[in-house]
């Protein structure tokens, strides 16, 4: 399993005023690893720092102690798989052939019958095989969103990164989704880094959360040692009340704190 360092990592759209500051954290395993915080905090400039989208301003990121920014693009996908938040893109193209574009980085040409397995097992894992010859163009928010997910997992990588992934689906599908995603580590060997907002669902399923506050790392751990009454306090500006069932924490929101 390749190791994630990340040293004082820094990055600003505006040089002077920086989104993240100061992160530090090393991912070794295979683990499903949430983001947390609240809207605006960095989480997402995090997952792009980690896949060399954005370079950060300061600090480095190491990827089995090579700095990301130095590494082409070729050999980062070779082990790292990236599902951005949902998007308008659209693709004339059937769901089989759209989640076949995800093995391109393998620079194959043409297709053959293991291409079509990983496919179509993917498809499978997310629930929607029954969709592999629709158009993707017809299908609905929450299909779209599975798809891509297919799309990002079908090259087994052995790290993928989350934005938001479940943000188009009703809960019933935000919780299978979740828990698939939560078994691939088991499954897989993988290490699954998601960025999620639903508190009762992460505290639920996920091994390890990062809890972002003010662009920095606030809090860092499991469920229990994360998701406190007073880190949700102190970060998300509302009361609850925490309770253990089955050792993982489940979050009863009471109120928002007045501004004072």
């Amino acid at each position: 399993m390749p190791e994630i360092r990340l040293e004082n990592i820094e990055f600003g759209y505006d040089p002077k005023i920086p989104v993240i500051k100061g992160i530090s954290y090393t991912l070794d395993k295979p683990e499903f690893v949430c983001i947390m915080g609240p809207n605006g905090v960095g989480k997402s400039t995090l997952i792009h720092c980690l896949n060399k989208i954005l370079k950060p301003t300061a600090g480095i990121v190491y990827l089995d102690g090579r700095d990301v920014q130095e590494m082409k693009l070729k050999e980062l996908a070779s082990h790292m798989g990236y599902v951005p938040a949902s998007s308008q893109d659209s693709f004339p193209l059937t769901v089989v052939d759209t989640v076949m574009v995800g093995l391109q980085n393998d620079f194959k040409f043409g297709t053959n019958a293991s291409d079509l397995q990983k496919v179509y097992d993917v498809l499978k894992l997310m629930k929607v095989e029954h969709l592999a010859m629709k158009n993707f163009n017809e299908l609905s928010a929450g299909q779209h969103q599975k798809v891509m997910l297919a799309r990002g997992l079908v090259r087994t990588p052995e790290i993928v990164l989350l934005d938001e992934p479940t943000s188009n689906l009703d809960i019933k599908h935000q919780i299978q989704v979740t828990k698939t995603l939560s078994e691939l580590p088991r499954t897989k060997g993988m290490m699954v880094i998601m960025i999620s907002h639903d508190i009762n669902i992460t505290a639920k399923y996920a091994d390890r959360i990062i809890l972002i506050s003010d662009g920095k790392v606030f809090a860092d751990g499991s469920p229990l040692e994360v998701l406190t009454k007073e880190n949700i306090r102190e970060v998300y500006d509302v009361d609850a009340d925490v309770l253990e069932i089955d050792g993982r924490p489940h979050i009863i929101l009471n109120d928002a704190i007045d501004d004072e």
